[in-house]
């Protein structure tokens, strides 16, 4: 195996045996951190260290990442067309941040006895903007609420 000092320091290769022992001379423990090369690579360090450092990375590259979320836009079956103009210029706006959007349509009453009215203001919505967004979710119903 081709061993590493803990300060960066190359051994060459040497017999499993002897890095062992030189780890144990240092009190530092033999890691092996790149298992496929040929010869394997192995490192003396401290181990809990090695771990700790490994998962403060881990949470530092997590914290750079950009969350995708999900947000909603409600409306009623009887909207007005300008309030529906203002609720799509915020999926726009939500859609072009980043975020994905579930556009909801709310029945009350014997509203959900006309599920073709909600469909038709979705559809209304998606060509103002099949530009910017996919569907992932058909159109569909849920309890008093279409969805898409």
């Amino acid at each position: 195996m081709l061993l590493i000092g803990g300060d960066g320091q190359k051994f060459g290769v040497v017999p499993v045996s002897d890095a062992l022992e030189r780890a144990r001379e240092q009190g530092l423990d033999l890691v092996e951190v790149a298992p496929n090369a040929e010869p394997p690579v192995c490192r003396i360090l401290d181990y809990g260290k090695f771990k700790y450092d490994q998962a403060k990375k881990e949470r530092e590259g997590r914290k750079h990442q950009k969350r995708v979320m999900l947000r909603e836009v409600r409306m009623k079956v009887k909207i007005d067309s300008h309030d529906l103009d203002l609720k799509t210029r915020t999926a726009e706006k939500l859609l072009r941040e980043g975020d994905k959007v579930k556009v909801s349509v709310m029945f009350r009453g014997r509203e959900v006895t006309h599920p073709d009215l909600g469909r038709d203001l979705l559809q209304r919505i998606y060509d103002q903007l099949k530009d910017l967004a996919l569907i992932e979710k058909p159109m569909a119903m849920e309890g008093r609420f279409m969805n898409m």
